[in-house]
């Protein structure tokens, strides 16, 4: 048999100023053919998963083209369609194929369509006409769409937050999509979408009433004649009709099922909605939290500027409380391509006054002026071989500087956007976050499967940004309506 695989990896924050445009792709990644094999391969991602799964059953996979950008705004309209277009022809000049496998996030907005993952598989559908099995293998922060099932035969979604069953979700895809192609089975898909939007706070799947759900879809996928049963917890930054929660059950060849099994899935939801609200601390209080500890690391979880949330990543509201408080032995990152370069000019070893920080519009807080030594530069690549949210294995910081303050704060300013999911991120710069008393990482769930394995605590700070805790901060236009908890009189 022969498959392709190939996709478009975007989570669109539709509340950020900065389009994910073709440098920024580029950025990311951009990888066609053999590219996808090198990055790829034997790592923990979809695509790991993908290639490794079709060696295993003897699947001639050949992968055509992925590209993934850092979540930002909606994707500009050009690169949809350059992109799209590439991945199409591409499609058709190969083939034919035997099945498909899709690597998409299903939370993805370009600047004409509000649901630019459906779009995608919808065209693909068209490119491969009826009978080809395609499967998809999602982000759990997909907005999904009943246009997006429909398109394709095969749905699954990463049952864990932070993410780290991207490959395991792969490999049952494959083998899910390889069975169709030999007509073992026939998948029968059914979504229930209530209206429901689970906080980002409350999206930790070892945590209570989450882990209680996704237990709830694993019992369901061992009942007769199930092959997979999936809780999607929805991107709340994304002001689209799609997003929310939705639960996708699939069935071999009995629809009913299908439906009855998401349909209990969203009724346990919807039964819990009250616990599906997020709270935080603020920035003084989380810092007198983290003074308090004995002993360290303490995380500070930094959810208004969350990078996988959307966020710039150069928020200060931390480093300036601390800084005026006199609290130390904090390490951080910020996303800085202006004050890395001061730094590079200077050199290592130099003295340095710097302003960091707040370069956006969008970005919380004000730029803040520290003074210290340059203690590090680098190109900002490492490789991460844990297991990591998404199981991504290289990253690019850009070129990097390493900052020793006055202040007693190690500052890392990067060029290019690198969420804060790896230790490896400070390893690779001979730091280690074991030795700081407080590391404040840009992110709420993802950073976790990196930082609980050392953290003494990890807190969660309500900060502001684009990627806030609480949603009534924001001004939607376009979500679903009534929808909990802004509606809170909406019924299921």
């Amino acid at each position: 048999m022969r498959f392709a695989a190939l996709g478009l990896y975007h989570e669109a924050n539709t509340f950020s100023a900065i389009k994910a445009d073709r440098a920024l792709f580029e950025s990311g990644g951009v990888f066609r053919g053999g590219q996808i094999l090198d990055e790829y391969k034997g790592s923990a991602t979809i695509l790991g998963g993908y290639l490794d799964e079709a060696d295993r059953l003897g699947i001639g996979l050949v992968p055509l083209f992925f590209a993934r950008v850092n979540p930002v705004g909606p994707i500009t309209g050009d690169v949809f369609e350059d992109f799209s277009a590439e991945m199409l022809d591409e499609l058709e000049r190969q083939g034919p194929w035997d099945g498909v496998l899709l690597a998409l996030h299903g939370a993805a907005v370009s600047e004409e369509f509000p649901d630019a993952d459906a779009e995608l598989a919808a065209r693909v559908r068209e490119v491969l006409g009826p009978d080809v099995p395609v499967g998809v293998v999602l982000d759990m922060h997909a907005n999904l769409s009943q246009r997006l099932v429909d398109a394709v035969t095969v749905t699954l979604v990463y049952q864990t937050n932070p993410h780290v069953d991207a490959r395991d979700r792969a490999i049952d895809c494959t083998r899910l999509v390889h069975a169709t192609a030999k007509g073992a089975i026939r998948p029968k898909q059914a979504l229930v979408t209530p209206p429901l939007v689970v906080d980002i706070a409350r999206q930790d799947t070892g945590e209570a009433p989450m882990r209680d759900l996704v237990a709830a879809a694993a019992r369901a996928r061992q009942l007769p004649e199930m092959l997979s049963a999936s809780i999607v917890e929805g991107f709340p930054y994304a002001d689209v009709p799609a997003m929310g929660m939705s639960f996708l059950a699939i069935s071999d060849g009995n629809e009913a099922m299908a439906q009855q099994v998401a349909t209990e899935l969203a009724e346990l939801a919807w039964a819990r909605r009250e616990e599906l609200r997020g709270h935080g601390l603020t920035v003084p209080a989380a810092l007198e939290v983290a003074e308090r500890a004995p002993a360290g690391p303490i995380v500070l979880l930094d959810v208004g500027d969350n990078i996988g949330g959307g966020a710039p990543g150069d928020s200060t509201v931390i480093l300036a409380e601390a800084q005026r408080r006199g609290t130390r032995s904090l390490l951080q990152t910020l996303w800085d391509p202006d004050a890395a370069e001061q730094c590079r000019v200077a050199g290592v070893g130099a003295e340095i006054t710097l302003t960091v920080g707040a370069r956006h519009p969008h970005s919380a807080g004000r730029p803040v002026t520290v003074t210290g030594r340059v203690r590090h530069l680098g190109d900002g690549r490492f490789e991460e071989t844990r297991p990591v949210h998404g199981g991504f294995r290289f990253y690019d910081m850009g070129p990097t500087a390493v900052v020793e303050t006055t202040d007693g704060h190690t500052l890392v300013l990067m060029s290019r956007q690198t969420a804060n999911t790896s230790r490896q991120q400070f390893l690779s710069l001979g730091l280690n976050p074991e030795d700081h008393h407080i590391v404040v990482a840009k992110g709420v769930n993802a950073p976790r499967a990196a930082y609980a394995p050392i953290a003494r605590e990890l807190v969660l700070v309500d900060t502001d940004g684009i990627a806030a805790l609480g949603l009534d901060r924001f001004d939607y236009q376009h979500r679903r309506r009534p929808l909990f908890p802004f509606e809170p009189d909406a019924t299921f």
